[in-house]
């Protein structure tokens, strides 16, 4: 049999063709037109989402991981403590874009600088908890300065709840060593008017000590002197913790700070402070803030600020040992 071309035919044919074609690429079966990409299992290729998916996708990874380890979110005895957090930040708008400047694009256009394979926990991070409490302790010549036993008796009769079981008060924390303050719930406070005032500074001292340790692109972020904020004498109300003088203060001195909510422990755990973050000078490092000389064991939201204290928020790499904040638990 033979067919007969014609000219209709062969034109009816191609609108044939066009149409079909049309139908399929603007119907959704073209990969790359809406929004997406095929993936294979060869080396190099991926899958793209929209930003939102990526961001959603980061704090879901981000909400598994331990929530801290220094002052707000351990255990008195250095362990790392899991639980799902709420982020917030306290970034003032015109600092913003500088903020963005310093947490952005660089970091993946960066690679290691030298020395920072030899920080605790290496490159990937894979320290257990009993190894970080053994490795800080060897860091710190196997001292561990400024340790207080907690008291149950002196802490029960200030009115904190211990759970015999746990040996800790429903938030997990142990007691105070006699003499200091325990823990205030935020909800159960009304903060007034009346106008006090303390001490405070940040400092990012034990860095300069460790800067071969630290993220690179962070090293411009450390001041020479080790200052975040000088010490200076600052207004707070009646009522409020040394989280919210530090919120409040970071703010007027337009100095980054990031914070996440921590329902377990009833407080807010600071991650960064000008955009230097825990676990950015090694495994064992983060911020953790002292008041007259003692490192609370429990949240900056807990502690209720008292007229002349001295607040000082502290960079530690070392889990808290090289600057005098390790302790020990027990009657």
């Amino acid at each position: 049999m033979k067919f007969k071309f014609t000219k209709n035919k062969v034109i009816a044919a191609v609108l044939i063709v066009i149409v079909l074609a049309a139908a399929f690429w603007y119907g959704g079966g073209a990969p790359g037109l809406q929004g997406w990409r095929v993936s294979s299992s060869s080396p190099g290729d991926t899958q793209e989402f929209n930003t939102d998916e990526k961001l959603n996708s980061n704090e879901q990874a981000k909400n598994q991981d331990g929530t801290g380890i220094f002052g707000n979110n351990s255990d008195n005895s250095g362990n790392l403590n899991d639980d799902d957090k709420q982020d917030d930040a306290c970034i003032p708008e015109d600092v913003a874009d500088e903020t963005e400047k310093s947490t952005g694009s660089e970091k993946n256009d960066t690679s290691p600088t030298e020395g920072v394979e030899s920080r605790p926990g290496g490159l990937e991070g894979d320290l257990s908890a009993a190894e970080k409490t053994e490795l800080a302790r060897e860091m710190a010549g196997g001292s561990s300065p400024g340790v207080e036993k907690g008291s149950k008796s002196y802490s029960e009769s200030q009115g904190m709840v211990i759970d015999t079981t746990t040996g800790k008060d429903k938030y997990l924390t142990d007691p105070v060593p006699e003499g200091k303050p325990v823990p205030v719930e935020p909800e159960n406070v009304e903060i007034s008017d009346i106008e006090h005032t303390c001490t405070l500074s940040v400092r990012c001292d034990t860095i300069i000590d460790n800067i071969d340790w630290l993220d690179r692109e962070k090293v411009e972020l450390v001041p020479e002197d080790g200052v975040i904020f000088a010490t200076a004498e600052v207004t707070f109300y009646e009522g409020e913790s040394v989280f919210n003088v530090l919120q409040r203060e970071m703010k007027k001195a337009k100095i980054h700070m990031e914070f996440v909510n921590t329902p377990v422990f009833n407080s807010a755990y600071i991650e960064g402070i000008n955009n230097l973050y825990e676990f950015d000078c090694g495994e064992l490092s983060g911020w953790m803030y002292k008041v007259n000389g003692w490192f609370p064991n429990y949240g900056c939201s807990r502690y209720q600020l008292r007229e002349g204290d001295t607040v000082e928020w502290v960079y530690t790499c070392s889990l808290g040992i090289d600057v005098g904040g390790y302790y020990a638990t027990g009657e």
